[in-house]
């Protein structure tokens, strides 16, 4: 108890909450932009890889938590956009394109373009239908990958040479590569951030919990919808862009449905439409999938647990799960 007169220098908990919701994320933006000098000193040059790679993912799947998790689109071929974005990086290269901003910004347009064009169609569909109709033209793509000869069909296709960055710096640079695709990955988890705060992201969630009403209301819902799906697809193409630079390599693997499922389960199990839901929960899946295929290739079944337990303890996903134990802290 506190004398009169004389005001408490404590915190209250409540405050601390929200202040770490805040600063957190900076803090580990900090941390990730020091990994790539701390990384050859600690040895963990295979692990500035990794790292990368789950930036990548976790823009894919950010870009699919929008879609699901605040406008309610079932979607069951996201893989698809990501693959028509590895293979139009694929395309330009062969045609002789050397430049990774040009290739990726066409990865981004190109993919937008398809995941409009699919959209127009498979929106006109609702819940298993919805799902359903996805599936099939992002096996469509599938199979017409697999058909390029040209590009190596089933087989895949090599990208021996590093696309150029600027200033004698190409994507070949471990370093600068992974503050790139850091960066990028910031700017897409502010821009979702900031849509889904937004009007149109309002407008999103209503029609996700009621279409009806919102149409009744005046909203025109179908264009909302296709927007939202065309800016969802485009931001997953420019993730594949960028896988495909990472890997050096693109098979049409990259958008086999099992690769939309398994996006959708990282989704799930970080929380649907929570803001940080997707990194979370591309961050534990393939952390944990990492880890335990170095000690055993019974790795499967873990993860089958982990989804178990997520399912009865955390229904909501666990960034709900996180954000219950702050607010009782």
């Amino acid at each position: 108890m506190t004398r009169p007169g004389k005001a408490s220098s404590a915190v209250p908990a409540a405050d601390l909450a929200p202040l770490a919701a805040r600063v957190l994320p900076w803090v580990l933006l900090a941390v990730l932009a020091a990994f790539p000098l701390l990384a050859p000193v600690l040895g963990l040059e295979y692990w500035l890889g990794f790292v990368r790679r789950l930036l990548i993912v976790m823009i894919a799947a950010t870009s699919l938590n929008f879609i699901l998790g605040y406008g309610g689109m079932a979607a069951l071929g996201h893989a698809g956009f990501i693959g028509v974005g590895a293979y139009t990086v694929v395309a330009l290269v062969d045609a002789g394109v050397g430049s990774a901003w040009l290739a990726w910004g066409a990865a981004l347009a190109a993919s937008a373009l398809a995941a409009a064009a699919i959209g127009a169609l498979s929106l006109r569909t609702r819940g298993v239908y919805f799902l359903m109709i996805t599936l099939a033209f992002a096996q469509m793509l599938y199979y017409l990958a697999v058909s390029l000869s040209a590009y190596g069909g089933d087989d895949g296709y090599g990208l021996y040479t590093p696309l150029a960055l600027g200033a004698g710096i190409d994507t070949g640079d471990e370093a600068v590569f992974f503050w790139v695709v850091l960066a990028i990955a910031a700017l897409v988890f502010a821009l979702f951030s900031r849509i889904a705060a937004s009007r149109f992201g309002h407008a999103l969630m209503g029609i996700r919990d009621n279409e009806t009403r919102m149409s009744a209301l005046g909203y025109p819902v179908f264009r909302l919808k296709l927007a939202a799906f065309a800016g969802a697809g485009a931001l997953a193409g420019l993730a594949g862009a960028l896988l495909a630079s990472h890997n050096a390599f693109v098979s049409p693997s990259l958008m086999h449905w099992t690769e939309s499922a398994t996006l959708l389960v990282m989704v799930v199990l970080g929380g649907l439409g929570r803001r940080w839901g997707a990194p979370l929960g591309v961050a534990v899946w393939l952390v944990l999938a990492e880890v335990l295929k170095l000690h055993t290739e019974y790795w499967h079944w873990p993860l089958g647990l982990l989804l178990i337990t997520v399912v009865f303890l955390a229904p909501r996903g666990l960034a709900a799960l996180f954000a219950r134990a702050g607010r009782a802290a």
